[in-house]
């Protein structure tokens, strides 16, 4: 009797090739021309990656859930294998889609031999491969690090890199609210390393290259363009996702975001956001710029706290999710609930502790093996893989803003492999830094 095989071994066993030019081009159709048409989406190619007559990448700054729609447009018609997060195929509203279109799965920030060799298989084929290095779609607004290794895997190659550069993506759609806003958005194709740029540039180099090409701020980039979106009078809700600390009385999990407004329960501190993604502070109110200045204040915030507390932790109840070997996962969710219990942050790592299918169960990962989280969908949960495994974590309370920029921080303290940006260096001035100084 034939072995029946996990989900895991059918991707592992998987062949890699260029997506069929059929199948592209309905996707195309379907997403870019007919679904796409209501975003608006303006094209601008510098570089064509169809002049390009052999293997190449294209890496594109990730703000939003479609931005495969505009990097399809953008590279159209050359036929592209994106690379998309493991987790995705075990939904069934992906999973044939993805086989179909030859998608590589890549566990979020995790070394995977599986994405790897895809990726390998593509490339001898002279096919493209499409990704984001930063891994995640923009949290508040701006862009993160881009994953250790990816330059490395780009001198490993040694062919072209094209960047796909998008604007507007992410106040089309937040990650604290799962509306569509419909507004203007930007996507401009170019060249960004050519075969001998590979070759002659050391990985350091390239590394500072991306991050500094991939530099943003939704948010000021808006107030400049003046874009009006349709945000369905909901434009400030659940921004204390991550506008979660009052910038006034400094008290956390107090505000709140409901309509067009964003106040704090405990002082009465706050604003109206305007459909230009402009704020409006109250008479003798204290609120930053925008979401985005928020947010690296509470960064700053955290990087000194966790520097004078060694006994620092943030605690909640939760729940826990697994994915199954062989079931794909329904109905929107992002993995079966297997048990109940706390989770934990603090200086040795991520905890948690309570029950999972039935038995009790703790887990604890170090800051050598967890450098930041991921959210599939919105910040109600987060995610991560402990030894290869997914887990994802859901909250009782909306915290999970502020866990993402303290296992972030965290990690730079303890070890500091996944380093901030050099223009950031000014929030750790004076301050240690993980393995650079320990």
């Amino acid at each position: 009797m034939a072995e029946k095989l996990t989900i895991a071994k059918k991707l592992a066993k998987r062949k890699y090739r260029p997506a069929p030019k059929l199948i592209a081009w309905i996707y195309k159709t379907v997403m870019v021309d007919i679904i796409g048409r209501k975003y608006k989406p303006n094209f601008n190619i510098i570089d064509d990656v169809n002049d390009c007559d052999g293997p190449c990448f294209v890496i594109f700054n990730h703000l939003s859930r479609i931005d495969h729609l505009y990097v399809m447009g953008a590279c159209y018609p050359r036929v592209t294998n994106m690379m998309a997060a493991c987790n995705e195929f075990y939904r069934s509203k992906f999973n044939f889609v993805f086989g179909l279109n030859k998608v590589i799965p890549k566990k979020n920030y995790s070394a995977d031999r599986v994405a790897i060799k895809g990726v390998s298989e593509v490339i001898k084929k002279g096919g493209c491969v499409t990704f984001a290095p930063e891994g995640l779609a923009s949290d508040y607004g701006g862009n993160k690090p881009i994953v250790p290794g990816t330059s490395k895997m780009f001198k490993h190659f040694k062919v072209p890199v094209y960047l796909c550069y998008l604007e507007g993506q992410y106040l089309q759609n937040t990650k604290v609210c799962l509306d569509e806003r419909l507004g203007k958005t930007y996507a401009t194709m170019s060249l960004l390393f050519s075969k001998d740029d590979v070759e002659k540039l050391s990985v350091e180099e390239m590394d500072d290259i991306i991050n500094e090409k991939f530099k943003r701020n939704e948010y000021a980039w808006n107030a400049e363009k003046k874009i009006k979106w349709d945000t369905k009078g909901r434009i400030c809700h659940q921004l204390e996702d991550f506008c979660y600390k009052c910038p006034k009385c400094k008290q956390e999990f107090t505000m709140k975001g409901e309509g067009n407004k964003i106040e704090c329960s405990n002082c009465g501190n706050g604003a109206t956001m305007d459909d230009y993604y402009v704020f409006h502070p109250y008479e003798n109110a204290v609120i930053p710029a925008s979401p985005f200045e928020w947010t690296e204040q509470e960064r700053m915030d955290i990087i000194k706290e966790i520097r004078e507390n060694p006994n620092y932790y943030l605690e909640d109840d939760c729940k826990l999710g697994n994915l199954d070997e062989y079931k794909l996962v329904g109905n929107n969710k992002t993995s079966f609930i297997v048990g109940e219990g706390k989770i934990r942050i603090d200086h040795q790592g991520v905890h948690y502790n309570g029950t999972r299918n039935g038995e009790p169960y703790e887990l604890d990962v170090d800051y050598k093996n967890i450098y930041t989280i991921f959210t599939p969908t919105d910040m109600g949960y987060f995610c991560f893989y402990n030894k290869g495994e997914y887990v994802e974590i859901i909250p009782k309370n909306r915290i999970s803003g502020k866990v993402t920029l303290l296992i972030e921080e965290m990690h730079r303290y303890h070890v500091n492999f996944y380093k901030n940006f050099k223009w950031n260096d000014y929030m750790y001035e004076g301050l240690e830094l993980g393995i650079d100084v320990k």
